[in-house]
């Protein structure tokens, strides 16, 4: 098995040690996913707005007969919205039966890395980055954030509390409300 991310493409000496990561963006940052966790990958999509709800959530669409909730990750990292048509991924949350869809710019490809090389999150990053990311991995094409689906699903989001919308119509990150 051959991993990514280095100067040169080397042989991982453990299987395993490999994880398969898709590359998925919001704005000109690159992100992966751990692809057993990913159920199916929809394409762009139309979403339809679910009024009075967080700005985490994007809306929702039909999926297989059943109406998807989707977070929006560019609204979880404090981003503008997106001008143009989004990506939706269709995550399956195991231990609490739940589906949803992540919403993302583009997706990119299945790389496959050594999850030795995964680095942890700087201590300058604010609560919310803490909290969605698992650390990073350096790639010949710059960092590719490790999240984590578990932590992404609606009803975590709404748990935390990280993420709750602000007065102003905006997400609010501080820890404390």
């Amino acid at each position: 098995m051959k991993i990514a991310g280095r100067e040169k493409v080397d042989e991982i000496p453990d299987e395993s040690d490999a994880v398969s990561l898709c590359s998925l963006y919001a704005g000109s940052e690159m992100f992966g996913i751990d692809t057993r966790k990913i159920r199916e990958v929809l394409g762009e999509r139309d979403l339809q707005r679910v009024p009075m709800s967080p700005a985490f959530i994007a809306g929702v669409v039909p999926y297989r007969g059943e109406v998807l909730t989707t977070v929006n990750l560019r609204a979880l990292l404090g981003m503008e919205a997106h001008s143009g048509r989004c990506c939706v991924l269709v995550m399956a949350e195991d231990e609490a039966a739940e589906r949803f869809g992540l919403v993302v710019d583009a997706v990119g490809g299945v790389v496959t890395v050594s999850r030795r090389m995964l680095e942890d999150n700087p201590c300058t990053l604010e609560a919310r980055g803490k909290w969605l990311f698992d650390g990073a991995y350096k790639m010949d094409a710059g960092l590719m954030v490790q999240l984590d689906p578990r932590k992404l699903s609606p009803s975590r989001l709404s748990e935390v509390g990280l993420f709750k919308s602000s007065s102003n119509g905006g997400i609010d990150a501080s820890p404390d409300r």
